[in-house]
């Protein structure tokens, strides 16, 4: 987006967007509860706007940090290579998918918790985790520096390695963390940036064939 000849990312827009929402969640506890994402609210109540807004509130400055942190990172670049494909439209595809990813990350959970009352979920994390592998499909070899690992990995390893790691946390359910959310994020970050440009699994095949740590 173009004003006054200076190019503003949506992506920081999202980005400030979520930090004021975040911040007003935490001194309105009316907001707060409506907004997080409340499986049973959801199907006794019909409360759908909770799939979305759920991903605009953050359970502590770690969380809303951490998330938008790595949206920084991600966001503009994804938001870069889709405006290369889709010059007219590419940018707003990028929100799209964004959005959609908050949605749709949550889906297995309101299936799993929907009858659970006490079950409550929150955060940008699935939306994200579809921005960053959107960027891993477009440039599966870039390096990742990844906290705590003290080198740098190739994208598509660290990808496997996420979602090995997401899907065995999902089934463990052993702490307080909606892995279940990353890791749909993730795939449908995937799914999505394939139907859009389908050659792209050609690209990514390609590059990681050709891909040597030495």
């Amino acid at each position: 987006m173009a004003i006054g000849g200076f190019y503003i990312y949506l992506s920081y827009i999202l980005i400030g967007i979520t930090v004021i929402t975040s911040i007003m969640a935490w001194n309105n506890t009316i907001m707060y509860q409506k907004w997080i994402f409340h499986p049973y609210s959801v199907q006794r109540h019909n409360q759908y706007a909770r799939f979305l807004t759920c991903g605009f509130i953050h359970a502590d400055y770690p969380h809303l940090l951490f998330n938008m942190f790595t949206f920084f990172f991600f966001g503009s670049n994804v938001e870069i290579y889709f405006t290369r494909f889709f010059p007219a439209f590419g940018k707003w595809f990028f929100v799209g998918l964004y959005l959609v990813a908050i949605v749709v990350s949550v889906l297995p959970t309101y299936f799993k918790y929907r009858d659970r009352a006490y079950y409550r979920s929150l955060g940008a994390s699935g939306g994200v985790s579809a921005i960053v592998f959107a960027s891993i499909m477009f440039d599966p070899t870039a390096k990742l520096f990844i906290i705590p690992i003290p080198f740098p990995i190739p994208a598509f390893i660290f990808a496997a390695l996420y979602l090995l790691y997401s899907a065995y946390q999902a089934r463990k359910a052993s702490d307080h963390i909606n892995h279940e959310a990353h890791l749909y994020g993730a795939l449908f970050g995937i799914v999505a940036t394939l139907v859009a440009i389908p050659e792209l699994i050609f690209v990514f095949i390609d590059r990681v064939s050709d891909f040597s740590l030495f």
